[in-house]
């Protein structure tokens, strides 16, 4: 009987890591920047471009395409698409996709990755199947204040998860809600809902947290605002009803 042949160990292929996605969107090369064929303000289809193998589709919203509005001051919504996403991870929904702001061949911006999604999907398609992240949702735009959560602003990712975009008109000082999302007004706040907030509540004023990173992005009574906007919700406990000004976005979808 011949002795077996010892062959040396094979190492296994090791790729490259890919790059943390926030740091990776920050740093990289913005590239092959397309006009979107729709919007009120100027948005761009881009690529982020990080090392020789990660790329990734993002949107590109910059600071001088934005079209003045008259309640919100001007050259700030890029920075409230990234405090809804600061929101939305402090919270631990992660509806918003990564998003962070800076420099890009149009000035400074919100640069946030591109969610590949099913066209015919929107809010009204998906509110039952995805009845619990829905309510979530809801929540979020009560404390983001969101003037604008339109139905198509809810995605079906090809991933299967639902996605939120468009929040440049968030966190005013004033009550501004205008959103699709009115099936939960008046119904009381699930308790998986209750104590993700208060636990929001409660990390707001540590070093480093929240209230600290929207203070650099937001005015002082923005800030506040959002604070008692929160404080209100849990102590009433049920999803508030529309308010007396216009109540849901144009067009709905």
């Amino acid at each position: 009987m011949k002795p077996e042949v010892q062959r040396p160990l094979t190492p296994p292929i090791r790729f490259p890591e890919p790059p943390p996605i926030l740091e990776a969107l920050a740093t990289g090369e913005l590239v092959d920047c397309r006009p979107a064929p729709v919007g009120s303000n100027a948005t761009f289809f881009a690529v982020v471009s990080h090392g020789a193998r990660w790329r990734c589709p993002v949107v590109y919203k910059p600071r001088r395409g934005e079209a003045p509005l008259w309640d919100f001051p001007e050259g700030t919504l890029y920075r409230r698409e990234y405090t809804s996403y600061l929101l939305s991870e402090a919270v631990g929904w992660g509806f918003v996709p990564p998003t962070v702001v800076r420099d890009g061949p149009y000035g400074i911006g919100a640069v946030q990755v591109y969610v590949a999604s099913d066209p015919t999907a929107n809010y009204f398609t998906l509110r039952r199947r995805y009845r619990e992240e829905m309510v979530k949702l809801c929540a979020f735009d009560v404390i983001a204040n969101n003037a604008d959560r339109k139905a198509g602003h809810c995605l079906l990712g090809t991933d299967g998860r639902l996605w939120a975009i468009d929040h440049g008109i968030t966190f005013h000082s004033e009550p501004k809600l205008r959103t699709v999302i009115w099936d939960f007004a008046g119904e009381r706040l699930p308790r998986p809902v209750v104590e993700d907030l208060q636990h929001l509540r409660d990390e707001l004023g540590r070093p480093g947290g929240l209230a600290e990173q929207l203070a650099d992005l937001l005015t002082e009574s923005e800030v506040e605002a959002f604070v008692r906007r929160l404080e209100a919700l849990l102590a009433a406990g049920v999803f508030p009803l529309p308010g007396p000004w216009r109540s849901v976005p144009w067009p709905l979808v």
